[in-house]
This record gives structure tokens, C-alpha cells and sequence, in this order.
């Protein structure tokens, strides 16, 4: 090809724009690398400074943020980083609810269903995909005494700064079981000795406060499909909530609330 068949035309405004002609720049790269993410919010971030089974990496904090952990108690071991609540913003949204503080760190392993010998109660939520939900739950979880949340490994969602901040520290004290095959996990469930109770809004049967069982285990279903036609067969009762009001259906988080509630009553 000869250059002087091609049509080139440089305008004076082009030698004045000289950005025009400079080298594209490689996009920067995302701070959080694959696999890792932000936990924030006060409440997230001191929870998981305390659990020795999470892999933590910097603390992006304000100094009032970094004054109110140091009140609650939090053992900040390490590295901080001083930054301004804009800041933050810029790093995790401005929808994020930060108040001042960011843990950067890696997802906790999920645990397998060694060490459920001596457990009592459980939440196995199938395909609950939504991270506030499943956030909601586990602080429920927490809150009642649950030993562990079960999900499949597929159709759930991962760790994530959203789902932290809704279950305000939970993650790092309720642990979470991830199973291939929840039909399976169930099975294995009952034969120690679990009593599986599902939750329909069209059961025939109502919850009655106080556990059936020794060993509980609450399943509950996405929001709109509910629980899927196997994990309905494998429950040993399926139940719903006494709503009296017009609206019969409630939020799955809000549910898992009631359920343990009343499995919890004595």
C-alpha cells in the first residue's frame, strides 16, 4: 500500500486535540480481584474482623468509623487505610450503606454437613436467589439460634456486600452449607434424625408454636414458585402461617422470622 494514496487530513483543531492522536489506556483494573469483595457497614465489617475464618485484606475506614469500632470493641487486625465517605462511595456505590467503613476480604468456605451431629435446628432455603432475603434470613438465623442455613450450590446467591449488610454480621456468626443436591442433602437430613418441615401458603395444615422434633430443619422456597415438587415430597409436613388478613403470602425473610419463632417456643 503506498501512504500517498491515503486520504489523510489533519484540521488545525485535530494538532490542537492532541488526545486525539494519543495511545488508547488499558482500563483500570477492578480493586476487588476475582473471588474477593467488600463487606461494609459497621455491624458486617466488626463481625468479620472477629471471625478467624475469614481471609481479610484492608480496612478502608474514617477515622470516626475506625473511633466506633474501637468503642464496639472490634480487634482491627489489618491494614487500614484512611478514606473520606465520598470515597467510599466512589468504591462501592452511592447506594451502599457504608457508614464510613469497607472490609476488603474473601468469601468464607462454605462447611459440609460435618459437624451437624449435635445441631437442632436448621433453615434450608431452596433456590432463594435474592441476597436481601437470604441476607434477612440468616440474621433471623442468628438471632434464634439456628446452627446452620443450608442452600444448593446452584440457584443461591454468593457472598456479597449486599448480602452482608442485610444480614448485619450474621454471615460471619451463622455458618453456611452449600450441597450439590439438595433433594439428596434433605434425604441425608432425615436420616439423622431431622424433622424436614416445608412452608406453603396453601398447606392444610397451620404451624403450631413449639417444636415437633428434637432436630428441625425449616424449608422454605423461592418467593412465587415456593418449594419445588421434590423438595415437597421429601419434607415430612408441609405447613403455612395463620394470616387472617386478606394478603396470605409474605416475604420469604419475613417468614423464616415467624417459622423460627414458633419452632422456638416452648
Amino acid at each position: 500500500m503506498c501512504w500517498t494514496s491515503l486520504n489523510f487530513h489533519v484540521t488545525e483543531r485535530d494538532m490542537k486535540d492532541k488526545s486525539r492522536f494519543a495511545p488508547r489506556r488499558k482500563p483500570k483494573r477492578n480493586p476487588i480481584d476475582e473471588g474477593q469483595f467488600y463487606i461494609y457497614g459497621l455491624h458486617p465489617v466488626q463481625a468479620a474482623l472477629a471471625n478467624e475464618g475469614r481471609v481479610k485484606h484492608t480496612l478502608y475506614a474514617t477515622p470516626n468509623a475506625i473511633r466506633r469500632l474501637e468503642e464496639e470493641g472490634a480487634e482491627i487486625n489489618v491494614k487500614v487505610k484512611d478514606v473520606t465517605p465520598k470515597r467510599l462511595d466512589e468504591m462501592l456505590g452511592k447506594d451502599a450503606v457504608h457508614q464510613g467503613a469497607a472490609l476488603h476480604c474473601k468469601p468464607i468456605e462454605r462447611q459440609s454437613f460435618n459437624g451437624l451431629e449435635d445441631a437442632k435446628l436448621l433453615l434450608i432455603l431452596d433456590q432463594v436467589t435474592d441476597p436481601h432475603n437470604v441476607g434477612a434470613i440468616l440474621r433471623s438465623a442468628c438471632a434464634f439460634g439456628a446452627d446452620a442455613v443450608v442452600t444448593p450450590a446452584r440457584f443461591t446467591p454468593q457472598e456479597s456486600g449486599v448480602l452482608a449488610k442485610s444480614a448485619s454480621g450474621a454471615l460471619d456468626w451463622t455458618p453456611m452449607i452449600e450441597v450439590r443436591n439438595l433433594g439428596n442433602a434433605i434425604q441425608e437430613l432425615k436420616n439423622m434424625g431431622f424433622t424436614c418441615l416445608g412452608f406453603d401458603s396453601e398447606a392444610p395444615e397451620e404451624l403450631q408454636a413449639g417444636g415437633t422434633s428434637d432436630k428441625l430443619a425449616i424449608v422454605l422456597g423461592a418467593e412465587g414458585k415456593g418449594l419445588r415438587q421434590r423438595t415437597r415430597e421429601l419434607c415430612d409436613q408441609m405447613v403455612r402461617l395463620d394470616m387472617p388478613g386478606p394478603i396470605k403470602s409474605l416475604n420469604v425473610s419475613n417468614a423464616a422470622a415467624i417459622a423460627l419463632f414458633a419452632a422456638t417456643r416452648k
